[in-house]
């Protein structure tokens, strides 16, 4: 769900950056990537909180 998140911001800022179609690609991939790499850090170390 953060990637997809990630994904929808990621195309929003290359659009009002005045990008392509490509460039919204690309920030797309990349914001997807990075939320959901930290909605994993997030889970984890929830997990590791909420199970001690």
């Amino acid at each position: 769900m953060a990637a997809v998140l990630g994904a929808l911001r990621g195309i929003a800022r290359a659009r009002k950056l005045g990008g392509n179609r490509l460039d919204m690609i690309q920030y797309a991939c990349g914001h997807a990537i990075a939320f959901g790499l930290l909605a994993a850090l997030a889970g984890t170390v929830l997990a590791r909180f909420l199970s001690s």
